[in-house]
């Protein structure tokens, strides 16, 4: 089969001669896929910043397909569901997840991220077919009246966004502050209106993402030094109620602890991986701020994530810059890496 394969930092190729995924354990299924996507986080690898990552592996973790093999324990799956995939996998079964904590489970991994998260590498969805592992667990049914495009996203960017606005617990008129607007903060800034923002503050250093908040009814802030004073400027010197900070770097948590108002909220969902942040307790001791980190589950989230989906209040489909068929899958990534594209859906 044919499906994108990592080599080096910036070096990923499309090969046609990759083996046929199979049903290995019995609540294994096989899916074919239709869409796929280019996440932020496989932007990771693709530069070289990740030191374990496997070289060869099949990368992605955002996809839909249709069921084509189920394993005899794959409860509630038949051959040709259409599904979306959690890019988490999780057995559904551990004390962990008994208690809604998937990426959390005893056998967590993630497909297309080699042993970075768990201790198994599962080969990803930038591919013809997927290996799905504890599918009955993994896969949710799509319904009819939903494209796979408007349900690709809930099997990540838009449970992390879901997930960072209610870690922030964004309120009915909450002035809630977006640092970083990429696709998962734009989602973030989405999921803050369904839980009732007055106002959302677009913080970005690309006036191309800030423009694109600002189409979804954002107030955009550049990113400069200055950015802790012009959110007070337009908070009456109180600053933001919630902050969702969905970049992953020290600065931009730095900036979400400077911005957001005593007794505010501060969730994180960027990937952060410091060892050593110099984190400002004294500010945050003063401000009596909460912060909290996060990670997106759609396992949990699916059902009211695909209400809000089906229902039309919330389509992720604006993400969308660039479709373009598998085999281009690398050229994807170029652009993606380069700022030219916000979001690349890949078709097989």
């Amino acid at each position: 089969m044919r499906a994108l394969q990592w080599h080096g930092a910036r070096r990923a190729a499309v090969a046609d001669d990759i083996a046929m995924p199979r049903i290995e354990e019995p609540r294994d299924a096989v899916v074919r896929v239709v869409r796929s996507a280019i996440c932020g986080t496989d932007l990771h690898p693709y530069r070289g910043e990740i030191d374990r990552f496997e070289p060869g592996t099949v990368t992605g973790h955002e996809f839909t397909g249709v069921v084509e093999e189920v394993g005899p324990e794959a409860r509630g799956l038949r051959p040709g569901d259409r599904v979306v995939a959690s890019d988490v996998i999780a057995c559904g079964y551990c004390r962990s997840c008994s208690r809604g904590w998937h990426y959390q489970c005893d056998r967590v991994g993630l497909f297309g991220y080699a042993t970075v998260v768990g201790t198994r590498a599962y080969a990803g969805g930038h591919a013809e077919y997927v290996r799905v592992p504890f599918a009955d667990t993994v896969l949710f049914p799509i319904p009819d009246d939903v494209g796979d495009e408007r349900a690709l996203f809930i099997g990540d960017i838009l449970a992390t966004g879901y997930a960072c606005a209610k870690g922030a617990v964004v309120r009915p008129g909450d002035t809630v502050a977006v640092v970083g607007c990429g696709p998962v903060g734009l989602l973030a800034m989405e999921a803050a209106w369904v839980l009732g923002a007055a106002r959302v503050l677009a913080v970005d250093p690309l006036e191309s993402r800030r423009k694109l908040a600002a189409e979804r009814g954002a107030c955009p802030v550049p990113g400069t030094p200055d950015v802790e004073e012009r959110i007070a400027d337009l908070t009456e010197g109180r600053g933001a109620d919630a902050v969702l900070e969905a970049v992953g770097t020290d600065a931009s948590l730095l900036t979400a602890l400077n911005v957001v108002r005593p007794r505010g909220v501060v969730c994180a969902v960027g990937a952060h991986a410091s060892e050593a942040m110099p984190l400002p307790t004294r500010l945050a001791f003063a401000k009596e701020v909460t912060l909290r980190f996060a990670v997106g589950d759609p396992i949990s989230d699916f059902e009211p994530l695909m209400n809000l989906v089906r229902g039309g209040r919330v389509d992720p489909t604006f993400l969308i810059s660039h479709r373009m068929p598998l085999a281009e899958a690398a050229e994807g990534f170029r652009l993606f890496d380069s700022g030219e594209a916000s979001k690349v859906v890949l078709i097989p």
